[in-house]
């Protein structure tokens, strides 16, 4: 008989923990020292063990100038800067060669203020003032980048403008292709990455500078503002931030996908990195955990474990996990998400055929309209549904999009007079506001994107029939760009701006009418990649371009399959408990989704839940 190492290569070994991916999987945030003044929106520079926080605003709150020091235990005052601000952008590779610039004194500043290890000088000022510049930054004191911010006499209000220091002036150079504040930025002058941040949503946007211009990358797993970050364009750790409410979430990018990792201990958004810091030691320190925000105290530090304890993961092999007192195997996802699906909260209103926007997070999604043209709107939280202001034009079969409920539309639609409509409403979290027009009227129509970057494509327009035109959305107007390679209406979609999307299945002219067809959507044009398994219209789709859910549908009959996309390929993954077609569905995530309503009419929603597509350890019973 062979034995186990004979046939897997390796022998079954007793670990204390389990293997892991990598290094930097095993990493994890442990407390450090308190900050003697409590600051969030602050500067900060140097390294875990050696680290400068600077500036910000304390728990008052006023806007400060404290200055301070980490030795890798506590912090020790030194001299204050010159001019208090806070929300400004902090550089700097060593605690005693920094840089501050931009801001919010009462106003938003262009004062940059350079550290030389014992006092503040002023230097020249940025070309904008602005603010909101928090993490927004990358690079050293003498070779630097600012980027995004917030800028209320510039236009657009959100910056995407992008400022090189050379250690004397600022200039402006390649904006950034996502305009956006409060994001999270790390690297050098020449090699940057920027990540999540609010631009006029809470983002997923991840963009690489290359010393030169802006690339747009792969979407963080999860959407939000005010992160930080530390590391390089090739491996790179953001942390922290909020969706709508604060969170924990770690994320780790090794220059070709994003994984999560361990959490903070404390939910917080707006909290300073060393600019040296590295992905495999940095710091977080302040930041805000509550709403209203106001600075803490609170420092956590990043480490992983040393080469000498580290262990690998192995696909398919087995080891005994001391600590656990269990036998284990390292399972191969395969990139499909292991999720299920599970019963949600029901709505206020049974409706279907229902235009929905709204998160991938299923923590703030919307549902708009119903199968008959009424206005009613609900808004979800993850627990509950609540009834909000109504959309201006009572409609149905219209389109959503938007990564947060609050910063949502919904788009074109159908009444039974005049039939299909070219009409687009913003929502704000309070109210409903027409903005410009599509230009070519529809219903049935798929969008992506967010509230300020979307794609509307395909649809019925009465009375030609099904529209191949793709129209995109700036932020404030729609343009007719390009043709669907396929005719569809009422397919599934996932997407997270007006650049990177795809669109599966849906009706066609064509016999029979339900399809498989699935296109990816680069900005440009659109490719015809690996069809879904199971051909069907009415379907909900989640997600990005690279990483996909679609679910349910009507094939006929009405279906609970669910299908994972890996970036090449459609993979069927676990059922919907209940079957069911046209229903509000969220937008932005593969791994975290809602589906509420049905046909007929229904109340019920059920949430998607999956873990990171990677190994898992998996452990033995015996059945």
């Amino acid at each position: 008989m062979s034995e186990y190492k004979g046939i897997r290569g390796w022998k079954v070994q007793t670990v204390s923990t389990d293997p892991a991916a990598s290094i930097l999987a095993t990493g994890a945030w442990a407390s450090g020292g308190d900050l003697n003044t409590a600051r969030r929106d602050a500067g900060g520079a140097g390294t875990q063990t050696a680290a400068q926080l600077f500036f910000g605003q304390d728990a008052t709150p006023n806007i400060v100038a404290f200055n301070e020091y980490y030795d890798g235990t506590s912090w020790s005052e030194q001299v204050d800067g010159n001019t208090a601000r806070a929300y400004g952008g902090g550089l700097g590779l060593t605690q005693t060669a920094s840089l501050y610039a931009g801001g919010f004194t009462g106003s938003p500043s262009a004062a940059s203020e350079q550290w030389n290890g014992s006092s503040w000088t002023e230097v020249n000022d940025l070309n904008t003032a602005r603010e909101n510049l928090t993490n927004g930054t990358a690079g050293s004191s003498t070779a630097g980048l600012i980027f995004g911010g917030y800028s209320p006499a510039d236009s657009p209000v959100i910056s995407g403008k992008t400022e090189s220091w050379n250690g004397t002036s600022w200039t402006e150079v390649n904006d950034l292709n996502t305009a956006r504040y409060e994001s999270g930025g790390s690297g050098t002058q020449t090699a940057a990455i920027n990540s999540g941040g609010y631009s006029g949503s809470i983002s997923t946007a991840s963009e690489q500078w290359n010393g030169t211009s802006w690339t747009s990358g792969t979407s963080i797993n999860t959407a939000r503002t005010g992160l930080a970050s530390a590391g390089t364009t090739t491996s790179n750790l953001i942390f922290g931030g909020s969706t709508g409410s604060k969170v924990t979430n770690t994320e780790f990018w090794n220059g070709s996908s994003w994984t999560e990792l361990a959490d903070l201990a404390l939910a917080r958004n707006l909290g300073s990195a060393g600019m040296g810091s590295t992905s495999s030691s940095t710091l977080f320190s302040g930041g805000s955990p509550a709403s209203p925000p106001a600075g803490v105290v609170n420092t956590e530090e990043w480490t992983v474990a040393p080469p000498t304890t580290f262990s690998k993961e192995n696909l398919g092999q087995v080891f005994y996990n001391s600590t656990s007192n269990a036998f284990k195997v390292t399972k191969d996802n395969s990139g499909v998400p292991l999720g299920t699906w599970s019963s949600g909260q029901n709505l206020n209103t049974a409706r279907a055929g229902a235009g929905a926007a709204g998160s991938g997070i299923v923590t703030s999604g919307l549902c708009i309209s119903l199968a008959q043209p009424l206005a009613n709107v609900e808004e979800y939280n993850g627990s509950s549904w609540t009834e909000v202001a109504d959309v201006n034009t009572a409609r149905y079969d219209g389109a959503g999009a938007g990564a947060t409920a609050p910063a949502s539309l919904f788009i074109a639609g159908y009444v039974p007079s005049p039939g299909s409509l070219t009409l687009t409403e913003s929502y704000n979290g309070t109210s409903w506001t027409e903005v410009n027009d599509i230009s070519t009227s529809r219903y049935n129509a798929a969008s992506f994107g967010t509230q300020t970057s979307a794609i509307l494509g395909g649809g019925y327009s009465t009375p030609v029939g099904i529209s191949p035109a793709i129209e995109s959305w700036n932020g404030t107007s729609w343009t007719e760009i390009a043709e669907l390679n396929n005719l569809r209406a009422d397919s599934g979609r996932s997407g997270d701006s007006n650049t990177s999307g795809l669109l599966a299945g849906g009706y066609t002219p064509a016999s029979p009418t339900e399809t498989v067809n699935t296109e990816i959507w680069n900005g440009t044009s659109w490719t015809e990649v690996n069809n879904i398994n199971t051909a069907r219209a009415g379907l909900g789709g989640s997600g990005t371009a690279t990483s996909a859910l679609v679910f349910g549908g009507f094939t006929p009959p009405n279906v609970a399959v669910t299908e994972s996309w890996n970036g090449t390929s459609w993979t069927e993954v676990a059922d919907m408990a209940s079957v069911r077609s046209r229903f509000a569905d969220s937008t932005q995530s593969a791994l975290s989704a809602f589906a509420a309503g049905d046909i007929p009419p229904g109340v019920a929603t059920e949430e998607w839940s999956a873990p990171a597509p990677f190994a898992t350890n998996n452990t033995l019973t015996v059945s």
